[in-house]
């Protein structure tokens, strides 16, 4: 089926990239109108039938989040694009349907209109309504596991932001309030970010955390033992404890996940 979208970024470059991104790549979306700002965006929303917006979060004026009141009242799904992950915890609460990092990534574009798709065609299929929608795109994506991942993260810097395959991360120590991402190549990062949101962003990717100041990528967990506590060893050879207060927890998780 095809589905009516609309795209709202105040950066020339980013509107024009993504237009030409869903028209040679996604035939099953229709741009029905571009906007610059909220402003432009909430007028489009009004005259024209829109069911999927591509909202990007940080402009001038009025944010992304300032339109999100003129959605529901149309009934429009979103997808947030935005080169910021600051703002990743507070889309998920505002059930988006997505929220992809830019540069866009071909792949995550496709992946995140699949879901668009599906959820419009629950919609016309009355095997959902407007009013339920939210809790329809709740078990949306938990029986689309796979769409949940992340592939990238996006660590702010003082010159600016690194972008990085979660792939790279072995595991993420917390500094007081900072974190420490530990690479595969035996670089490591810190952010000046609490450990917390960086568990809430990757605990559907691949990531548990052990303890209260760490999170582990389990790609990379090779051996762990619980001969004198639970120590869990990583690809890179470093060991690390797990709480006794998590270890039934991280137990559950490994299995799940070596079950997939």
């Amino acid at each position: 089926m095809t589905i009516n979208a609309l795209i709202v970024d105040d950066e020339e470059y980013s509107r024009k990239s993504l237009y030409f991104l869903l028209d040679a790549h996604c035939p099953n979306v229709k741009i029905k109108g571009i906007a610059k700002s909220v402003a432009e965006a909430k007028k489009m929303l009004v005259t024209g039938n829109i069911d999927l917006v591509f909202l990007d979060i940080a402009m001038p004026i009025e944010d992304g989040f300032n339109l999100l009141p003129d959605l529901q009242k149309t009934n429009s799904s979103v997808i947030f694009t935005t080169a910021y992950d600051q703002y990743s915890l507070k889309a998920m609460k505002a059930n988006a349907i997505d929220y992809i990092l830019k540069p866009i990534d071909i792949e995550e574009l496709k992946q995140s209109v699949n879901k668009a798709v599906y959820l419009r065609e629950l919609i016309i299929n009355n095997q959902t309504n407007n009013e339920n929608k939210n809790t329809q795109l709740q078990n949306l994506e938990e029986n689309l596991d796979d769409l949940k991942k992340i592939n990238k993260i996006n660590l702010p810097n003082s010159n600016g932001f690194q972008i990085l395959n979660v792939n790279q991360i072995v595991y993420v120590l917390a500094d007081s309030n900072y974190s420490v991402f530990y690479l595969v190549n035996k670089e490591s990062i810190m952010v000046s970010r609490h450990l917390k949101e960086y568990q809430e962003l990757l605990e559907k990717s691949g990531f548990s955390r052990i303890h209260k100041s760490t999170i582990i990528n389990l790609k990379h967990l090779s051996d762990y033992t619980n001969k004198n506590g639970l120590i869990v060893k990583l690809s890179d050879n470093s060991e690390h404890v797990v709480s006794r207060r998590r270890s039934s927890e991280f137990l559950d998780t490994v299995r799940h996940y070596f079950r997939r």
